[in-house]
């Protein structure tokens, strides 16, 4: 859907729709920190292709354990453990 769009339009649709994007891409939390955005919820994947089946688990756990308070947060998932950061 969002094949080269930018991070910007991509960032928009998120806000505008209230979701939490789900990302590899590292250039999110880079335009996101730089333009002080906090309408947004990030979560950022940090895997290796072997860890692809914790990961998620991971996520799972985490939107079950957190839900709606996600929103406004950048999260970075690696292997077993994440990390949240207010916006």
């Amino acid at each position: 859907m969002f094949c080269g769009a930018s991070d910007y339009v991509v960032l928009d649709y998120a806000r505008k729709n209230k979701s939490i994007l789900l990302t590899e891409d590292k250039d999110f939390g880079e335009w996101i920190f730089a333009h002080h955005e906090k309408e947004v919820s990030v979560i950022l994947l940090r895997y290796l292709n072997s860890e692809f089946p914790e990961i998620i688990k991971t996520v799972s756990s985490l939107l079950n354990e957190f839900g709606d308070r996600l929103f406004g947060k950048f999260i970075t998932i690696r292997k077993s453990r994440y990390r949240i950061r207010e916006l």
